[in-house]
């Protein structure tokens, strides 16, 4: 069985800099029927404004994962890390005991696109870590790229919590298959363009929840993100 839940059926939020899609309850969006999926408890979908963004704020015991579609973001935290972070690239910042960081569009006049994400660690009280890693277009064009694990395999960024993120960018003609093990779930993400997920057409936005096995496809273009996670 396979559960779809559109763009337009998301929490929304937006002001002068900011317009954003909540997947699952955050902020001033609260829906008691999406508060997370298995691992994962945040995926908002952000645009920043020129110049715009997050101030100082404080997170704890969170594996946050940032992953930027186009423009960029620039990254300060408590632990001294600065960085721009840039399309293509996976951030991620284990929060744990407590951290503070900053996000701001450094860009004058072109906007920044990212999807945040945030998995439940399964170790609470851990030192706070910092990593960041660039996953070439190339080695997510037409295949499956592992970009998140619990143990980094592969060239991806290593997380406190058993669950793999696969990212893929298809074109027209392309396909990719994935099957999960028994006990696991997927969820699924269309960050950017179309894709078609076992005959169901999936524009930008579009989710899928499911146990079974899944196919891939788009006539166009299509970057989505896939999580395998525990039941």
């Amino acid at each position: 069985m396979m559960t779809i839940r559109r763009a337009t059926e998301r929490g929304h939020f937006e002001n002068s800099w900011l317009n954003a899609n909540h997947s699952f309850s955050f902020g001033e969006y609260y829906d008691p029927g999406n508060m997370g999926y298995s691992n994962l408890r945040v995926l908002n979908d952000d645009t920043i404004a020129p110049k715009g963004g997050f101030p100082t704020h404080p997170h704890d015991n969170m594996e946050i994962v940032t992953y930027v579609l186009s423009g960029a973001l620039e990254h300060k935290d408590s632990m001294g890390n600065g960085s721009i972070i840039r399309p293509g690239d996976g951030q991620r910042m284990s929060a744990g005991t407590g951290v503070r960081h900053s996000e701001f569009n450094p860009s004058p006049d072109e906007p920044a696109s990212l999807l945040q994400i945030w998995l439940r660690p399964n170790r609470l009280g851990v030192e706070p870590e910092y990593s960041q890693q660039h996953f070439p277009v190339g080695e997510k064009r037409g295949r499956l790229r592992l970009i998140v694990s619990p143990d980094g395999r592969d060239g991806s960024i290593a997380t406190y919590q058993d669950s793999l993120v696969y990212a893929s960018i298809l074109e027209g003609g392309d396909e990719v298959g994935y099957e999960p093990e028994n006990g696991r779930q997927l969820y699924l993400h269309v960050a950017t363009g179309a894709v078609s997920v076992n005959g169901e057409q999936l524009q930008r936005g579009d989710s899928i929840v499911t146990t079974t096995s899944i196919r891939v496809t788009t006539e166009t273009q299509g970057e989505f993100l896939l999580f395998d996670m525990t039941g």
